[in-house]
């Protein structure tokens, strides 16, 4: 089968090696332009770039496939399936219509739950206890095709967006690779989404990430760990913006929100609107991470209102 694939990070790129390693090797891979990274912003091609030419794979790196001439050469590749996963770029019609089989995405949520660009975030912010993947057949809708196979994930009571990201990286290309001789056989039968069921998960906002302790300590606990890493649960502090990246919720006495009513060895307790958020990796502008003691014995936090 004639495969393109097209995709960015590294979740893309769980993917893609496991087609590779399933013996379905693309005859081309998509992936967003370089960009600079780092403190020194160099520029930097996307994990699936790097692994596509370990395996001399050729690769495009187009900045909009809106562009007629890009569709024209995409098109005389004839391809007979085009795999997106993570690709971060528009596909117009005119490219969902090329391939024969039409094209498939692999999106780490169980469809129609979670459509958009932060499923994994979403999940462990409503608290869900599963998620998983959905090899999805695009349309021009978001996230709106049918489902042509799903694989189911429980997400772990202390889980972080990034290693639940992981986990779902890897099954995702598992699913994939099981899937895909269903697919070139006509075996497969779409499952339209209940419309009823649809939830949605935008782009993440570094706003969005702010701790509001007016909610429940439960619900500032799962900030915490769906914005680890990317961008960071953070809270204001002595003017500063301090991150925190571990954390857990504990029973307390009430407290007017935002109340360090602890600040010790075992953690910075903040008050909510129900119990505490105790609070035990942190980090300061410009710092490395550090324990909540450390941070403790560099602020003076006990009784200090936090927003």
């Amino acid at each position: 089968m004639n495969i393109v694939f097209a995709g960015t990070p590294e979740f893309a790129c769980e993917s893609l090696k496991a087609l590779v390693a399933g013996g379905f090797s693309p005859c081309l891979i998509l992936t967003q332009p370089d960009r600079p990274s780092g403190r020194g912003k160099k520029m930097s091609a996307s994990p699936v770039k790097q692994f596509a030419l370990e395996q001399d794979i050729p690769v495009w790196q187009p900045v909009t496939l809106r562009d007629a001439a890009i569709v024209a050469e995409l098109a005389a590749l004839q391809p007979d399936v085009l795999i997106v996963a993570a690709y971060g770029l528009f596909l117009p019609q005119a490219v969902l219509d090329i391939p024969r089989l039409g094209c498939v995405n692999v999106h780490a949520s169980l469809l129609p739950r979670w459509r958009g660009a932060s499923p994994i975030q979403a999940a462990i912010l409503a608290g869900d206890g599963e998620t998983g993947i959905s090899l999805m057949q695009m349309e021009a809708g978001l996230d709106t095709g049918p489902v042509l196979a799903s694989e189911t994930l429980s997400i772990g009571s202390k889980e972080t967006a990034g290693h639940l990201h992981d986990r779902l990286a890897l099954l995702g290309g598992e699913l994939l690779v099981k899937t895909l001789p269903a697919i070139f056989q006509g075996q497969c039968k779409p499952r339209p989404q209940d419309p009823s069921l649809v939830t949605s998960a935008g782009k993440i906002r570094t706003q969005d990430a702010q701790i509001d302790w007016r909610q429940p300590a439960e619900i500032a606990e799962r900030k915490v760990r769906a914005y680890n890493p990317v961008p960071g649960a953070w809270f204001n502090c002595a003017d500063e913006r301090v991150k925190c990246w571990s954390a857990t919720a504990v029973q307390a006495k009430e407290s007017p929100p935002g109340t360090v009513t602890a600040a010790g060895k075992e953690g910075i307790d903040v008050a909510c609107a129900t119990g505490a958020l105790r609070m035990t990796e942190l980090q300061r502008p410009g710092r490395r991470r550090i324990s909540a003691a450390e941070l403790a014995a560099q602020l003076p936090l006990s009784g200090k209102r936090l927003h």
